[in-house]
């Protein structure tokens, strides 16, 4: 499970309702100061068990940079709500969920491209998000400038993760949200840091809390349909290095989800920038948010 560092937006962002044709999304909707050249619009899908917070370490710098960075809770993630049909959350249905953004930010915006889009959307997605990312562009690349795999493959998790996602399915449907987060409290080692100290997350208590809160908001057939997905998903690598769209792979160095000899070959076949984040593991986005964004802004601006 994910882990940011808060679950408060920096100062440059607000929570806010996305409203598209497909429903309504939860976001933070991150804008920068005034006075700052604008480069573009940044629109960034999380991960499995994740959320809009999982990018909040990102959203300064990317503002800094003049990117304005929309981090957006899919359909049953988090404060995002989503029906109880598991056929609710296909992956086509996922990704279409992703081009209504798209056109929601364009209309807010109230300028485009081609198609009336934002001349400057880049698409990110962090595993999970990152093959419902593909599966957007492989639908319709018209709306965006660039698509980011952060820590993405190009098919199924690895085998233990297959496993887990079984079992955490078999779970949710036996007991409740809130079981299921206590068994699988109880089955993790904690973090270093609260080893030390008894505390979660780092010996602040009210992260554990949050980290609770957002658990227990996630639709159960939204994680039963997505854990199915990873563990299924088809190498589509070569549909996607057939369309003219600018990639970028980025991952940290160690990653037990997808491994990196794997992200590597990806980004060979995809013909794409291939960034590794030194003291990274599957989140570079929170392990190492400074760097991370520092690749990002690096492509995007060599894109320009």
């Amino acid at each position: 499970m994910s882990r940011p560092p808060t679950f408060v937006p920096p100062p440059c962002a607000s929570a806010r309702t996305l409203r598209t044709a497909r429903g309504d999304f939860a976001v933070l909707d991150a804008v920068p100061a005034d006075g700052v050249r604008r480069r573009g619009t940044v629109l960034l899908l999380p991960g499995f068990t994740g959320s809009k917070e999982d990018f909040i370490a990102l959203l300064e710098p990317l503002t800094a940079a003049g990117y304005r960075a929309v981090t957006v809770d899919g359909r049953g993630q988090y404060e995002t709500p989503g029906p109880d049909d598991v056929a609710a959350y296909a992956q086509e249905e996922l990704a279409r969920d992703v081009l209504a953004q798209a056109a929601a930010l364009s209309e807010e915006e109230g300028h485009g491209g081609g198609g009336g889009f934002p001349a400057r959307l880049h698409l990110l997605g962090h595993s999970l998000g990152g093959q419902i990312a593909r599966a957007a562009v492989l639908l319709d690349a018209g709306p965006f400038a660039t698509l980011t795999l952060m820590s993405s493959g190009p098919a199924a998790i690895a085998p233990e993760q297959r496993t887990r996602a079984q079992m955490l399915a078999d779970a949710l449907a036996a007991l409740s949200m809130d079981e299921v987060w206590q068994a699988m409290r109880a089955m993790e080692p904690p973090p270093p840091q609260e080893a030390e100290t008894g505390a979660e997350d780092g010996g602040d208590a009210d992260d554990g809390d949050a980290l609770r809160a957002r658990w227990l908001l996630h639709s159960p057939a939204q994680l039963i349909a997505t854990g199915r997905q990873l563990s299924t998903e088809p190498d589509r690598v070569s549909e996607l290095a057939a369309l003219p769209l600018p990639k970028h792979v980025i991952s940290g160095e160690r990653d037990d989800t997808w491994p990196v000899p794997l992200l590597d070959d990806m980004a060979r076949r995809l013909d794409a920038r291939r960034t590794v984040i030194r003291g990274a593991e599957h989140s570079p986005n929170t392990d190492r948010p400074a760097e991370t964004a520092a690749a990002l802004v690096a492509f995007w601006e060599d894109e320009d």
